[in-house]
């Protein structure tokens, strides 16, 4: 699991020391640097399964994110000419270091060269260390970015991508995935299912969307000749006769808006995932059960880093800390803020009961102060 994440001279970062938990969450307003701390894994994950990294290279544009040029990167404060990124985790005892050196030469290219030509066993790269096989650099990487696809009236269909776990960069093959591997188990073990016992991950996916969206059941057909799968949902309530099939361009934005967010949460243990939004198109209560899911897929060996606007999507992972579903210390909250060009980072500690030693201005205190507007004396 990575502990600890540290950048120097990375976008609006001059020094950054991240700590992570099996389930972390990054929170504070729009343009804060919450997003680059998931793009600064991203692209080194990008360079490392391209072949770049291990050519001292970083790739800025790829397939998993496109950040420009050396320029757009470079915090521009800096009082050297170095990038620097280094990661720690608990089962590797050498942090993975990697500096890459800034000139006015490279500002306008989309790559950065390293600033020393490291062994690749000193850098923590070569494949015959441990950082090769880990997340970021090896395993199963989860992206679920903000900019997820909409319900769509046909969804690609590819065997070879839900064998190997892709979802798309914008969630494009989350649908196919969850109906190729609908048959796939989950052991009775598994805290993502608190029925407990040995589900089928669409029975799994059913559950969720009850959870998020009461009455909500997703169902395929796959259409083999085109290559392509057709997906919709029906609907009933307790007592009631189930509906229709209903085409996912007729229901609600979030339903589909979401699936891409169960299907990260429910892939096999091991992996990393990185979720920005997953709060998106979703009701109050079901962004609350989403954390739930949240917390119970950190509990299952996946990792979570998860960037969040809602206070009720953190509202439900301190409601799970309360109730004993997950201790204090497997998670972390971050609010990032500005001072100036720089940003600075706030992580309020939570105990047993779920409260928050702290609240930094700004830091999801808006009922408040809109409720304070609200019961003030008129003028």
């Amino acid at each position: 699991m990575l502990r600890e994440i540290r950048l120097a001279n990375f976008k609006c970062f001059e020094a950054l020391s991240l700590n992570c938990a099996p389930l972390t969450l990054l929170c504070g307003l729009n343009g804060m640097g919450k997003s680059s701390v998931i793009q600064a894994l991203l692209v080194l994950r990008q360079s490392f399964v391209t072949g770049e990294l291990k050519g001292g290279r970083l790739a800025l544009s790829g397939e998993l994110v496109d950040l420009g040029a050396v320029q757009d990167v470079f915090f521009e404060g800096a009082d050297e000419d170095t990038i620097r990124f280094e990661l720690h985790r608990d089962e590797i005892s050498t942090p993975c270091r990697l500096s890459f050196v800034y000139s006015e030469d490279l500002k306008d290219a989309d790559q950065l060269q390293v600033k020393n030509a490291l062994p690749s066993e000193e850098a923590g790269l070569g494949a015959e260390t441990k950082w090769s096989h880990v997340p970021p650099f090896g395993e199963n990487v989860i992206y679920i970015g903000a900019d997820r696809i909409g319900p769509q009236k046909i969804y690609g269909l590819s065997t070879t991508f839900a064998r190997l776990g892709k979802l798309g960069l914008r969630g494009e093959y989350a649908m196919n995935y969850l109906n190729q591997r609908q048959d796939d188990f989950l052991d009775a073990t598994d805290p993502r299912f608190p029925q407990q016992k040995r589900a089928r991950l669409l029975e799994v996916v059913d559950y969720w969307l009850q959870e998020v969206t009461p009455g909500a059941h997703l169902q395929f057909e796959t259409i083999h000749a085109a290559s392509g799968l057709v997906a919709g949902f029906k609907f009933d309530k307790p007592g009631d006769i189930r509906t229709n099939r209903y085409r996912t361009t007729n229901v609600g934005f979030g339903l589909s808006y979401v699936l891409p967010v169960l299907a990260g949460l429910l892939a096999p243990p091991g992996a990393l995932c990185l979720i920005e939004n997953p709060e998106a198109h979703l009701h109050p209560k079901g962004q609350t059960k989403l954390a739930e899911l949240a917390v119970r897929a950190s509990l299952s060996g996946i990792q979570v880093i998860a960037e969040t606007h809602s206070d009720h999507f953190m509202d439900g992972v301190r409601i799970a800390v309360r109730n004993g579903l997950i201790r204090p210390n497997q998670t972390a909250f971050h609010y990032f803020a500005r001072d100036n060009d720089r940003t600075v980072v706030s992580s309020p500690k939570i105990n047993a009961d779920g409260r928050l030693s702290s609240w930094p201005p700004g830091f999801f205190d808006q009922h408040e102060e809109n409720l304070a507007k609200l019961l003030a004396p008129k003028s």
